[in-house]
């Protein structure tokens, strides 16, 4: 195969949505995805299979910190980790992109630019990926130069009396900006969509909509199958060649530009694994900062159990609320972002309390409501993940307990006064990295950041990394839209820069 002038090394939503705004750019462009497109299966809407058999995990163990094999949950298929994910579409806040300081005394540091800069591209964002909103519920909403495309995805009736519940005890529940279409969905199956794989039956994710617009022009394609080995460079140190087996061949491809989009953490091991002779630290590393600053989220998994009211909700996840997101009332600052789960029946805690009975699990289910509690994670540098040999190790560091602890206590209150006298929580250990972001972050010092504000190595001036690596912060929600704001921002800078002429 010829090279093109472009190479994407991934279709999640970094990859993806780079691609589509690539496109009718008159550039030739090569996607390369490691997996294959998810088929439809009777098995992607059933919970015994998805959560207690792990029949769609990937087979690859990673270790921890105290070096205790995992299966990490980070798929390899086309749309990567959107495919199963909760399609909720989260800006950043406003004030996400300045200095935060936290309860305990941790910092989130700024942006390199603020939300103004990006705000364009959340809508155009919002747009690609059919987000369902309003911006007239939440305080915290920041400014929107256009609307959502569409109206939220409404509440079930058992989850608009929760609603009401909340607005009782002074707080302010919001619709979630979502990007599934409910009816479409449910036509499929009557399921939750949080956690469960879209075989393009509902859900916006990156294959459905980023890769949809991105193939409409045929000057891009996708390979899929092709497992990139490592990134070569040549003695200017650009990225000259991309080493990939596809069907047990070894083949290689010299494109112009390179736009890494393998996820944060995939990203980071193939700089590092692709360390040469100018760069023994790694690719993209001399500020030592690839694969460093890791950053999840501190999260906690809360059910709210009310004996006297039955939930026969089917999705659920359609409210939030963001009353301790800056400031608890109490003078604590930063607190965090609460927002439902995707309905979590017998079959879903069966995967966590084995020893259970199902049935016992189904009578629990159906009195309680289910909530994601969810703490910004700042970046640090020891927290991280590194290579040993082929080996990955991801050693995530917690950070900002204070703040989150408080937020649970503060909730735990609210609910009670709600009328959910029986609270279940279990905070979410490091071995589910299901918002993973850092490890290649974006700023204006090449001592310190991995990649300038349009997502380019300081290192190799071909070289882009687009993914959640970027994300200088993991602010309070889920990072999906920022990426796919950002990729789209780049892809403009990268028509403007580098394909003009």
């Amino acid at each position: 195969m010829a090279s093109p002038d472009i190479v994407i090394i991934g279709s999640g939503m970094g990859g993806a949505t780079v691609a589509a705004g690539l496109a009718g750019s008159g550039a030739k462009v090569t996607i390369l995805e490691k997996g294959e497109r998810l088929l439809d299966s009777p098995e992607t809407r059933d919970a015994r299979a998805i959560f207690q058999r792990a029949h769609f995990r990937p087979k690859e163990m990673w270790l921890d910190a105290q070096s205790k094999p995992f299966n990490p949950g980070n798929y390899h298929v086309v749309g990567g980790n959107t495919k199963f994910y909760g399609a909720v579409l989260f800006r950043y806040r406003r004030q996400d992109f300045s200095e935060l300081e936290f309860p305990g005394g941790g910092v989130s540091p700024a942006w390199p630019f603020p939300y103004e800069e990006l705000e364009p591209w959340y809508s155009k964002a919002e747009q690609l990926y059919q987000v369902r909103g309003t911006t007239s519920e939440d305080p915290t909403e920041p400014f929107h130069s256009r609307d959502y495309p569409f109206k939220p995805v409404p509440d079930e009736p058992a989850i608009a009396k929760v609603r009401e519940r909340l607005k009782s005890v002074g707080l302010h529940p919001a619709s979630l900006p979502l990007g599934v279409d409910i009816d479409r969905w449910l036509a499929r199956a009557k399921t939750p969509f949080d956690a469960y794989p879209d075989t393009l039956t509902g859900k916006m994710d990156a294959e459905s909509c980023g890769l949809a617009a991105a193939l409409e022009d045929p000057d891009i394609d996708l390979q899929t199958g092709a497992d990139v080995v490592r990134l070569e460079t040549d003695e200017k140190n650009r990225i000259a060649s991309i080493v990939y087996r596809q069907k047990g061949e070894e083949k290689r491809l010299s494109p112009k530009l390179v736009i890494l989009s393998a996820g944060a953490i995939r990203s980071a091991t193939l700089l590092l694994s692709s360390a040469d002779g100018r760069n023994p630290d790694g690719l993209a590393n001399s500020s030592d900062q690839v694969g460093r600053n890791f950053m999840n989220h501190n999260a906690t998994f809360m059910l709210a159990v009310d004996p006297r009211t039955v939930n026969d909700s089917v999705y659920q996840k359609t409210i939030h609320f963001n009353d301790f997101y800056f400031d608890d009332g109490n003078g604590s600052g930063p607190l965090g972002q609460v927002q439902l789960l995707g309905r979590v029946t017998g079959q879903i805690l069966k995967s966590r309390l084995s020893a259970v009975p199902e049935f016992a699990l189904n009578m629990l289910s159906r009195r309680s409501v289910d909530w994601y509690l969810v703490s910004e994670d700042l970046p640090r540098k020891e927290s991280r993940v590194r290579l040993d040999g082929s080996q990955v190790i991801l050693e995530w560091r917690f950070s900002n307990m204070k703040a989150h602890e408080t937020l649970v206590a503060r909730v735990k209150e609210r609910m009670r006064a709600a009328g959910y006298p029986i609270l279940l929580s279990q905070l979410v250990d490091g071995r589910l990295p299901s918002h993973q972001c850092g490890t290649t972050r974006i700023g204006n010092d090449p001592a310190g950041h991995v990649c300038d504000p349009w997502c380019r190595s300081f290192d190799h001036k071909n070289l882009f990394v687009v993914d959640a690596g970027f994300l200088p912060t993991s602010a309070a929600v889920n990072p999906s839209l920022t990426v796919a704001a950002q990729a789209l921002r780049v892809a403009d800078y990268i028509r403007r820069t580098e394909l003009a002429s």
